[in-house]
């Protein structure tokens, strides 16, 4: 499952510079939320979640309800996401 950010949310942005694929981010209220598409649960970097380990409010973070996958979802999401780094890595190199 992707991480949802709840409205016990106290703004503090502890969490926005640690997440590894920048999937933390808010919006014009300065409310905190988590990108679904972004969101890997920190699967093959942390042992869990880098903002739930974080984070100094309790039930702050936690599984969303509404968007549920498995773990080979989420490693499919993992190499989406590396895949489109290294394309646009490969852009940035050529000038593009």
């Amino acid at each position: 499952m992707a991480m949802s950010i709840t409205e016990a949310c106290i703004g503090c942005g502890v969490c926005l510079p640690e997440c590894p694929n920048g999937a933390i981010d808010a919006d014009d209220s300065g409310r905190y939320f988590i990108r679904f598409g972004l969101c890997t649960e920190c699967l093959t970097v942390h042992e869990r979640p880098r903002c739930l380990s974080l984070c100094p409010i309790p039930q702050c973070i936690e599984p969303s309800q509404r968007r549920t996958e498995t773990k080979e979802d989420l490693l499919r999401k993992v190499h989406r996401i590396a895949i489109h780094r290294a394309f646009r890595a490969l852009d940035s190199a050529e000038g593009n």
